[in-house]
């Protein structure tokens, strides 16, 4: 019988102690014991890009990193990405442009696009591109993904400068 350890996990800026046998990966964890099943399984080989969390602050792919790795660290997902009761400008922006359509692929790549927009504002289409290479949809044709990426980038700059004057 595998061994089961107990574990303090940030999840959403919230200390979580759970309990999980030391072999389940993050995703499975995120999923079966914290109940937070806007993390997608996908393919569990790390090739679709479903799974992407942020680590302290850089996005991985949550099939491929065991939960115990985690400790200590924060974990941000899907359910902690909207700004209390208002969606993000990622969340509104898909919904705006069509960047979802199915649903399937979107958490993951919305974890991935805000850690990019958290490293550079103003992406070019083709930085957009190489970021969310890893996140495969089968539904849009990436166009809507890239349009509500970019759409979302000029709402937080515009938020930004609002602030700043």
């Amino acid at each position: 019988m595998p061994a089961t350890v107990r574990c303090a996990l940030k999840v959403n800026g919230e200390e979580q102690g759970v309990s999980f046998p030391s072999y389940k990966t993050l995703l499975e964890v995120l999923r079966e014991e914290l109940g937070l099943t806007g993390t997608k399984h996908g393919c569990e080989l790390g090739e679709c890009g479903a799974c992407t969390v942020l680590v302290d602050g850089e996005p991985a792919l949550s099939c491929l990193v065991l939960a115990l790795e985690c400790e200590g660290r924060s974990v941000e997902t899907i359910e902690g990405v909207a700004r209390g009761p208002e969606l993000h400008p990622l969340q509104a922006a898909f919904a705006d442009f069509g960047g979802s359509q199915c649903g399937y692929c979107t958490p993951g790549v919305i974890m991935t696009a805000k850690a990019l927009l958290e490293r550079n504002a103003s992406p070019t289409r083709q930085q957009i591109k190489e970021a969310t290479a890893g996140n495969l949809c089968r539904c849009t044709g990436y166009q809507q993904i890239v349009e509500a990426i970019e759409g979302a980038a000029a709402r937080l700059r515009s938020e930004k400068a609002k602030e700043a004057s």
